[in-house]
């Protein structure tokens, strides 16, 4: 039945959707796997697969041959999972050495791997009009994260599950817990900016980050997912290089970089599989049921004074406790009564690092903090080294709970508890 659609000519009937061989395959499907009959799902696999009829004059080329193209619906109506590929580029970055961790890697490809990467036939066959600049994207050095996503049974849903959703459902409700990224994006990032870039960074007054993250791009494996529109490099940043050659000047294009110091690339070689695999160890104790990882990526992906906030949320996350603010919480006899909540998570910043200078480099923060909240006069503009010391503190304080949790599973208010009788004497 595929070979019958794809004998169809240009340019195809006025609705697919209820043309006679396309409703038969549409019936054939749903008998074979045992799922509703698909439609829209179908249309989308039809498209990726390049139906002829719908490919523009001069790219039937395109089109995949009808027995491979069979094939690969039967697998698509067969799969259980399917690869979900999260393409990140680091924009801004350095020079950086290629990094693998996890399902997930750091580096610069060609063209042609980046081609692969993107599934450019795929483009091509379902927006042959809208094609990926892969050599100007191929300048830049990607973050490539993959995960296996359990599949919906039902090709439809999958395709369309705006047309499953509950009418009743509020449309407005919030999870907490979700990020801009993707959780599995955001998990590698929340790993990557761990390391200390602040450190590294020779440009603290322009950006204090080794690179940005302003997109990613999602290639989902599943045939009855359509595919996003492919980015453009004018996205990214981009500036004049004017070579020699010959005698005369050629302009030309390569990315913008904030450069870093000579330790980075030593600090970088601490980015591997086993340290990845700690940190997941270390998320699955009860010193991270707190939203630590969220706000640490919050800080990065954010700019101005809400860089600086979600960096203090993240410290409170990490070290304060609800008892910190309600005294009746707490227990009796309380060894640090009269100890108000900055303190105690002041006090346990300076055990965790055992660095009692930390102490008063977070009371200062938190009373900058306290004083945008609560509207008070005079507040000044804030500094770059209190804008990086922010940072700092707060990526310091999360790798030390990472430490920590590495100890052994705990009791979250044990160990804060601990670290508290540990700092007390620090202020």
């Amino acid at each position: 039945m595929v070979e019958d659609l794809w004998r169809i000519p240009r340019p195809g009937p006025k609705n697919l959707l209820r043309a006679p061989r396309f409703t038969a395959l549409s019936e054939l499907c749903a008998a074979e796997y045992g799922i509703d009959k698909p439609v829209f799902a179908l249309s989308t696999a039809l498209r990726s697969l390049g139906l002829p009829c719908h490919l523009p004059a001069g790219k039937t080329h395109l089109a995949l041959d009808p027995v491979v193209a069979a094939n690969a619906l039967d697998e698509a109506c067969r799969h259980k999972t399917s690869v979900r590929r999260h393409l990140c580029p680091l924009d801004l970055a350095d020079d950086l050495p290629v990094m693998t961790f996890g399902r997930s890697r750091i580096a610069q490809f060609s063209a042609d791997e980046l081609a692969a990467l993107f599934d450019v036939p795929r483009i091509e066959r379902t927006m042959p009009n809208e094609p990926l600049d892969a050599r100007r994207l191929a300048q830049f050095q990607w973050l490539v994260v993959e995960e296996e996503i359990a599949l919906d049974p039902q090709p439809e849903k999958r395709a369309s599950p705006w047309m499953y959703m509950a009418m009743n459902r509020d449309f407005g409700e919030i999870d907490p817990h979700l990020g801009r990224f993707p959780p599995a994006v955001e998990a590698a990032l929340f790993y990557l900016i761990l390391a200390p870039w602040e450190d590294w960074s020779t440009m603290q007054e322009v950006d204090w980050r080794g690179f940005r993250l302003p997109w990613i791009h999602t290639v989902d494996e599943d045939l009855f997912i359509r595919p996003a529109t492919p980015p453009s490099a004018d996205s990214l940043t981009l500036e004049p290089w004017i070579v020699g050659d010959d005698g005369e000047e050629l302009e030309l294009e390569r990315p913008t970089e904030l450069p870093l110091s000579d330790d980075a690339m030593r600090g970088l070689a601490l980015v591997t599989n086993q340290a990845w695999r700690d940190l997941e160890t270390a998320r699955a104790t009860p010193l991270f049921e707190t939203p630590i990882a969220h706000f640490l990526v919050r800080a990065f992906l954010s700019d101005g004074i809400d860089e600086v906030m979600a960096h203090m949320t993240a410290i409170e996350a990490a070290v304060g406790l609800e008892m910190d603010h309600k005294a009746f919480m707490r227990p009796k006899p309380d060894p640090h009564k009269g100890m108000n909540a900055t303190n105690r998570v002041a006090a346990r910043i300076g055990a965790l690092l055992n660095d009692k200078s930390s102490v008063q480099e977070y009371k200062d923060l938190f009373e900058l903090r306290s004083q945008f909240v609560h509207g008070r006069g005079g507040l000044q503009k804030m500094s770059t080294p209190q804008r990086v010391l922010a940072r700092s503190l707060a990526r310091s304080v999360a790798a030390g709970i990472v430490d920590l949790a590495l100890q052994g599973p705990r009791p979250r208010v044990d160990v804060l508890s601990d670290l508290l009788d540990q700092g007390a004497p620090l202020l």
